[in-house]
């Protein structure tokens, strides 16, 4: 079932050969720990490569399928996903996966041209989008759109045939904001890899997944639990570029405006915008602005300077922080976020 199986085969026939060789000829004791070596190494070529597009989706996908797929992510921590340019090295990679994981509706607007064409070359395409409730993009308010039920979208994806050709247009990327999202993205893409791999342990992948998927459930609450500091009336909004759509869905939040009013850091704010935005701002008496730890915040920063008082607060939103830091991981990203939210509006 895996690209290039031919080549692993003779690969592993070739190793067989060389301890076949090497006991006839007498090695001493090392044989046996030769052989090991060589059995080792073809069982890890053995494993289905799946590449993931974003470092966010990246931990995702590296933590639910643990030891069962060998996992490599194409954008580095503080990537900018909306123009990120993949190596011919990386490409070749995406060509190559066994199964390829994006986000979906064109948030990877750089790579578009590289996952269509891995598609058209056969490369099984997962997009993690597809299996939740999404909203509608292009404004601070996207309503949901219906995309039928949950078990409808799985199904979608039983295998590389039932993948659609979305265009995606006018939806809202963004839901990895929501952790209560993320864990369907676990539930829905273990089926998506027990149904399309079936050579990988079954028991142990949907066991790992499970445990993944039941501490994104944990830290849903946990961040349900931060954010009842914050009252209803001060559960207020106003970030670098629409990101927060999902997290305001799931949290009961207002987004009172974004500085680039487009869910894309490619777009581009108005002078216009900026001064309706900052007298939004100061009638609300907002007392903090979120940016990106990802993009530039100086919009912000001079948004902040229209308004007194008003603090700029940067957050891991489109990529997870460098190893080290509080955005490392997802669940630590998501942490950090709800923290300094309620930082900035109750403290």
């Amino acid at each position: 079932m895996f690209r290039n199986s031919m080549k692993k085969l003779l690969l592993s026939t070739t190793a067989i050969a060389a301890v076949i060789s090497l006991a006839l000829t007498g090695c001493g004791d090392n044989r046996s720990m030769e052989y090991e070596s060589a059995s080792d190494s073809s069982t890890a070529a053995e494993k289905p490569s799946i590449v993931v597009t974003t470092n966010i989706l990246g931990d995702i996908v590296s933590n639910m399928v643990g030891e069962s797929f060998n996992v490599e992510v194409i954008m580095p921590p503080g990537s900018d996903p909306h123009d990120f340019q993949a190596s011919a090295q990386q490409v070749e990679k995406m060509m190559n996966a066994d199964l390829l994981v994006v986000n979906g509706a064109n948030f990877e607007e750089g790579m578009l041209d590289v996952i269509e064409a891995a598609e058209s070359d056969g490369v099984m395409v997962f997009e993690a989008i597809s299996v939740v409730e999404q909203l509608e993009g292009g404004d601070d308010h996207g309503d949901h759109d219906d995309h039928g039920d949950h078990d409808d979208h799985k199904e979608g994806h039983d295998d590389h045939d039932g993948h659609d050709h979305h265009d995606h247009g006018g939806v809202d990327p963004h839901f990895f904001t929501d952790p209560a999202r993320m864990a369907q993205v676990v539930d829905g893409l273990t089926d998506f890899l027990v149904a399309n791999f079936p050579a990988v342990d079954e028991s142990s992948l949907v066991s790992t997944a499970g445990s993944y998927q039941q501490e994104l459930e944990n830290l849903d609450a946990e961040v349900e639990e931060l954010l009842s500091a914050i009252p209803s009336d001060a559960r207020i909004l106003v970030t670098n570029h629409s990101v927060f759509a999902y997290f305001a869905d799931r949290y009961q939040f207002e987004v009172l405006g974004s500085i680039i009013p487009s869910s894309s850091t490619l777009s581009s704010a108005s002078a216009q915008d900026l001064a309706s935005l900052a007298e939004e701002v100061r009638e609300k008496q907002v007392p903090a602005i979120f940016a990106d730890a990802s993009s530039s915040s100086s919009l912000a920063e001079a948004l902040a300077g229209e308004v007194d008082g008003v603090e700029v607060i940067n957050l891991y939103t489109e990529s997870l922080g460098d190893p080290g830091s509080d955005g490392a991981n997802y669940i630590g990203m998501v942490r950090f976020n709800a923290q300094e939210i309620v930082r900035g509006l109750v403290e």
